[in-house]
């Protein structure tokens, strides 16, 4: 018989405990995260004197190669207890990353960026088991908060690095490496001391190692939600490179895009993540999500056919509109990337989940600025109407999942219990 409903074993006061350290956790390795991706580039071409083609080449095949870890690393997140696993993973980022300040070559570079894939790979599976067993009574509230404290730790990383961009010096950009690595170090210490070592689940026998693979509707979940998560490089690469080469808005619009879009992201996440709890509530919201992302597109190519004064303001009014989406199409994946699992085997199924998701991230610059900037305003609206699509896919296929999942209803028995009232709010 496979478990649902993770967390309730725990008791209130533990999965509450359990919760904020795993939040304290995650604030603090992603503060690391902002500190070093912001300027991980400029460390690599300006201090190691890579040329930047080398690195771009260095960091697709890391990229690549560390997808390799994240079922295995589930698997053994769910053999073993999601903790250690977790630990492990964060321990080999910090060894990793304070490995960087030593490269001197771009075979030492692949190498080390490739090590570092893999652990952050594995890391995030074991960590999405560990979510899902401190979820407690509102797992999606706790969700919504965690993604609140990481977006807000990516604030505060990147504004710290804005201090050593502008000293410019070695000693700065390792500084930030460094405390980069101290930031895994950080979080795996909170966790060690604030995380219950939460025992494997008992699995079932028809349980197998790859089992996620063979469950169709949520291997076709993870490739829409993966599909759709261009909309995060829409923001962060397409619409800069868009203001810089076919507008006259003033240079900091692009700064006003960032801001405005971690801020939406961060004030609206935990009331709007909140509601989104059920499988079928998180289908609704892809679609939402979907809708908004039709709005937000066109928007941010008009942005070139309006006076300078007036891009800006185009700009952050088409950001705000995406941001929203962003929010409900985060919420909705997490809805069903977790509620879709079975309990004993979450580290397999978030290992998935995360291998979807950053292939998406890999393949998203060459879609967005070889086809949409390619095409312009006609690439734009055509992006939108993607999105919609992948968003009006989401309640079917979540229905389709539901359907599949162990002790659902038979077709045409009756679904009225409070459960399902709840879900239909």
């Amino acid at each position: 018989m496979i478990m649902r409903k993770s967390g309730r074993g725990v008791d209130g006061g533990s999965a509450s405990g359990a919760q904020r350290a795993l939040i304290a956790a995650s604030f603090v390795s992603r503060v690391g995260n902002g500190l070093f991706n912001t300027a991980a580039v400029l460390y690599f071409t300006l201090v190691v004197h890579l040329p930047a083609a080398q690195v771009g080449v260095g960091l697709t095949v890391a990229g690549l190669c560390g997808l390799a870890a994240g079922i295995p690393a589930g698997n053994l997140a769910d053999r073993h207890g999601p903790r250690t696993v977790w630990l492990v993973g964060l321990g080999l980022q910090a060894v990793t990353m304070a490995s960087f300040v030593l490269i001197d070559g771009w075979l030492a570079f692949t190498l080390v960026a490739t090590l570092d894939r893999l652990a952050a790979t594995a890391s995030g599976a074991a960590g999405g088991a560990l979510i899902a067993r401190a979820g407690g009574d509102r797992p999606a509230a706790f969700r919504a908060r965690l993604r609140t404290f990481v977006n807000l730790g990516v604030v505060a990383g990147t504004l710290g690095a804005a201090v050593a961009i502008q000293v410019d010096t070695r000693a700065a950009y390792t500084a930030l490496i460094l405390a980069n690595a101290a930031s895994f170090a950080g979080a795996g210490l909170i966790a060690f001391l604030g995380v219950p070592d939460y025992p494997p689940l008992p699995q079932p026998a028809e349980h197998r190692r790859w089992s996620v693979l063979a469950d169709r509707p949520y291997v076709s979940f993870v490739a829409l939600y993966s599909a759709m998560g261009l909309q995060y490089q829409t923001v962060s690469l397409l619409l800069p490179i868009w203001l810089s080469a076919h507008t006259d808005a003033p240079r900091w619009t692009v700064a006003a895009v960032y801001a405005v879009n971690s801020g939406v992201c961060a004030l609206l996440q935990s009331r709007l993540g909140a509601t989104v709890e059920t499988p079928r509530q998180g289908g609704r919201a892809f679609r939402l999500a979907g809708l908004l992302f039709l709005v937000s597109c066109p928007l941010m190519a008009l942005t070139a056919d309006v006076p300078a004064w007036v891009a800006p303001v185009l700009a952050v009014l088409a950001v705000c509109v995406h941001s929203v989406g962003e929010v409900w199409e985060s919420s909705g994946g997490y809805a069903l990337a977790f509620g879709l699992a079975p309990d004993h085997a979450q580290g397999q199924y978030q290992g998935l989940f995360g291998i979807g998701f950053n292939a998406g991230q890999a393949l998203a610059p060459v879609v967005l600025t070889g086809a949409v900037l390619a095409l312009g305003h006609p690439g734009w609206l055509l992006l939108g109407v993607f999105f919609a699509a992948l968003g009006a896919a989401g309640p079917p296929v979540a229905a389709w999942a539901e359907r599949t999942r162990p002790g659902a209803p038979e077709a045409g028995q009756r679904q009225d219990g409070p459960e399902l009232l709840e879900a239909d709010r």
